[in-house]
């Protein structure tokens, strides 16, 4: 059976880097596989054919493990096949583009067909995605072989070193486990499920509901004074009127979803198509903005074409959620709040006034009601306490038995 071993040339060079080889060996022939890795020779211990402490760049080690493994794994399959084969056979079967597909090159030709096919928010994770792949890799690219399950675990811990919250880095992890699925599928690495031991869930998070006293505070307040304020506050409104309607889908209405007193529109996130009717209080917020774009219903996309008005919706959205807490502040709350917190009130009154769960369901889009059971489960502890406080009053000031 053949064997592969690590090996280091110097430079005849004085000062200058070496470079790394692979020499494999079978019977009795032996061939060098030069690659394009370079060390200077103190980064190098030549007894036992690793990197030194010196020579710890996890880039290097990762890809001698990754180019070992698919040595490894085409000598085995030779052996398998109960055929002859020579050391040129290996090194063929080693050189074929299917062992030197990237991973990094693979994610970018994913980002640029979710960007023809319009699918800018997907496009925009995988870029986060790569980003924070290319920054533990240093910036280089590795095959898919390198994918191994200490690389990915590395990888996850590194990121909860630098303090990457959990639910982030099960995020990096989902997106690179489907670019890995994918390469799977079209033959370009073989499966070696290297994601089966790392953190891939969500981890529920909290949601902050206020309640109607809070809205109706928010909708007296004077911002006169201001008028980002004023139109931060006015959006949060509708979409708080509007069964909690998210922000993507209040950026992206049309005049067009308009009719007979009716706001008729698709969900960005579930392609649902939910109809709300027009509250007193919506219509005013629809009129005070209606001359102001020709397109849109609020005043917040101009552009018709779909990168550049992603692009705006971005850039919209942050500055949403930067006034809302400017608002939280105005209000005195000890939180801020979100985009999201509209449609999380809405939730939580509409259950306070036993709205059914299927009611509630239907009005925010959902495609099941396990969905809103899930989501109003996470909204509900204060009102809970609030009844327990009431419940356990009359122990107050008693005295003990």
């Amino acid at each position: 059976m053949a064997t592969v071993k690590v090996k280091f040339r110097k430079s005849t060079v004085p000062g200058r880097t070496g470079s790394i080889y692979y020499q494999v060996s079978h019977r009795g022939k032996m061939l060098r596989i030069p690659t394009s890795l370079r060390l200077h020779p103190e980064e190098w211990e030549t007894s036992r054919r690793q990197l030194s402490v010196a020579g710890s760049d996890s880039f290097v080690q990762f890809r001698i493990e990754s180019d070992l493994a698919a040595l490894n794994r085409i000598i085995q399959r030779f052996e398998l096949a109960d055929r002859d084969y020579d050391v040129g056979e290996i090194e063929h079967q080693f050189r074929v583009p299917q062992h030197q597909t990237t991973i990094l090159a693979f994610m970018r030709q994913q980002i640029d067909q979710l960007e023809a096919s319009r699918r800018f928010g997907t496009a925009r994770n995988y870029h986060r995605a790569l980003n924070s792949l290319s920054a533990y890799f240093n910036g280089e690219d590795l095959p898919f072989q390198a994918l191994t399950e200490q690389v990915v675990e590395h990888y996850g811990a590194t990121l909860e070193q630098r303090g990457v919250v959990r639910n982030s880095v099960s995020f990096y992890m989902r997106i690179l486990r489907s670019d890995y699925n994918k390469a799977v599928r079209l033959h370009l690495v073989e499966q070696s499920y290297p994601f089966r031991h790392v953190y891939t869930g969500v981890d529920t998070t909290r949601k902050r509901a206020v309640d109607e006293r809070i809205i109706a505070r928010l909708f007296q307040l004077d911002l006169r004074h201001s008028v980002p304020l004023t139109r931060a506050r006015d959006l949060f409104i509708f979409s708080y009127c509007t069964r909690g309607m998210v922000f993507v889908d209040m950026a992206y209405l049309r005049k067009t979803n308009i009719r007979n007193g009716t706001i008729c529109y698709t969900r960005h996130k579930t392609h649902q198509q939910l109809c709300v009717r027009i509250e007193p209080v919506v219509q005013r917020i629809i009129d005070k903005y209606v001359c102001s774009f020709p397109v849109y219903v609020l005043p917040v996309l101009r552009a018709e074409g779909a990168a550049e008005a992603f692009a705006q919706y971005q850039t919209a959205l942050n500055y949403y959620n930067r006034q809302l807490k400017v608002l939280s502040g105005l209000l005195e709350l000890d939180y801020g709040l979100s985009s999201y917190t509209a449609r999380h009130s809405w939730a939580t009154a509409a259950r306070n006034h036993n709205i059914p769960i299927s009611v509630i369901s239907a009005g925010m889009g959902h495609t099941s009601e396990r969905t809103t059971q899930i989501y109003l489960s996470l909204l509900e502890n204060s009102v809970i306490d609030t009844a327990n406080r009431q419940l356990t009053s009359l122990f107050d000031g008693a005295a003990e038995p």
